[in-house]
């Protein structure tokens, strides 16, 4: 599959002109902020966006209806989330969020910024599409089945699966030689590639990629399931220390509830789920974080409806949106609809007020269906006369 049209994906120095004004993405390797990086984004988006820093699902931001680029800019480069100019929109890495802080797996932050280095210190990768994804799996299954066109999952010891087009390509490396492979990926996906923004457009790129390595692949092959859910509530570390994982309505975080999680003053990790973990936290501290912020809107129930629910931008945002579906999307799980046992689905379109779902979904202001996520959904799907509601499909 060859495309005939440019890669146009955001950045901050190439702005999405959205129906709502100008959209800025901002690349956030391994969803690793500190306090004054969040300072920056919230001033940013109250001063010269919406007032809403909008989580994405690879653990990015995006900050919309920007009034002043150059100021923006400006504020990100001295925060240090603009470290270069020419390879800002290929700097899409995801990474397991609790690696290091929770759980039995090697940590593989340091793989993080090793990636990230590499990626910036060659001319050639800024060629990349702005689609094209890393994955860095610490080996619990969080992030492999997100679909990388180029990732790693650690298996025991040092030993590491390549995965490509988001399968296990059978090559095995060490920890230590894995930020070399999946630089050589990235080269050998641009060698490929004829105008594809991703390694599953290339015919037979996987195999293609894995032979222009020159890496021997083994007969066994691991199998991803599907993606897990987001870490949500008391997250007890290794070192005697609480991390706190938070969900964001609808993946929309007012900068105003951003600032207090500034107060804070600990590192926050943006998962690819639409949630952030605060991390490092003495228990009383973590305790007051709740009590603060939860009434502002984060969710640290695990079972809260809002966990399961996502929504695309809608309008005003979309020009192709028929509806403001995050309001519609809001109403339901307010009202009790997306978590009742008289769910059904639809395919007469119906007013958003009637709509009662159950289980994971989401919502689209059109047939697009933006944002989608990869796992078995509900589909309420916004059309001219109403919603349409599809069950996910067995």
């Amino acid at each position: 599959m060859a495309r005939t049209d440019p890669d146009s994906c955001p950045g901050v120095l190439r702005l999405h002109e959205a129906a709502d004004g100008p959209l800025a993405r901002v690349r956030v390797p391994g969803g690793m902020l500190a306090p004054e990086q969040v300072q920056t984004l919230a001033a940013a988006a109250g001063e010269l966006g919406d007032g809403n820093i909008e989580l994405t699902s690879r653990g990015n931001v995006q900050l919309r209806r920007i009034r002043d680029a150059d100021a923006l800019t400006e504020r990100l480069a001295g925060a240090g989330l603009l470290p270069s100019r020419t390879h800002e929109r290929v700097r899409n890495i995801i990474a397991s969020p609790l690696s290091g802080r929770v759980g039995d797996h090697p940590d593989i932050r340091p793989l993080v910024a090793a990636l990230d280095t590499g990626l910036l210190g060659s001319p050639r990768l800024a060629e990349l599409p702005g689609r094209v994804l890393f994955t860095l799996d610490d080996g619990r299954g969080d992030v492999t089945p997100l679909g990388p066109d180029i990732g790693l999952h650690v298996l025991d010891g040092d030993r590491a699966a390549l995965v490509l087009a988001g399968r296990d390509s059978g090559i095995r490396v060490t920890t230590a030689e894995a930020p070399e492979v999946l630089l050589a990926a990235a080269h050998g996906f641009l060698a490929l590639a004829d105008g594809q923004w991703r390694l599953h457009e290339v015919a037979d790129g996987a195999a293609r990629l894995a032979a222009l390595l020159g890496l021997e692949p083994r007969s066994e092959r691991l199998e991803f399931s599907g993606p897990g859910d987001p870490p949500i509530g008391w997250l007890p570390q290794h070192d005697g220390l609480v991390a706190l994982g938070a969900g964001v309505r609808l993946g929309s975080l007012p900068a105003r509830t951003a600032e207090f999680l500034v107060a804070v003053e600990r590192p926050i990790l943006l998962t690819p789920w639409r949630s952030l973990i605060v991390t490092d936290l003495e228990e009383w501290p973590a305790e007051q974080v709740v009590r603060v912020l939860a009434p502002m809107g984060l969710v640290f129930d695990a079972d809260s409806p809002w966990l399961r629910i996502t929504a695309c931008a809608g309008a005003p945002g979309c020009a192709k949106s028929h509806t403001d579906v995050r309001a519609d999307a809001a109403a339901a799980v307010e009202s009790g609809r997306t978590d009742t046992s008289d769910a059904g689905g639809s395919d007469t379109p119906i007013p958003a007020a009637e709509i009662t779902t159950a289980g994971r979904q989401h919502w689209s202001g059109c047939e697009r269906r933006c944002g989608r996520p990869a796992a078995a959904v509900t589909e309420v799907t916004a059309g001219p006369e109403g919603y349409r509601v599809i069950p996910p499909r067995t």
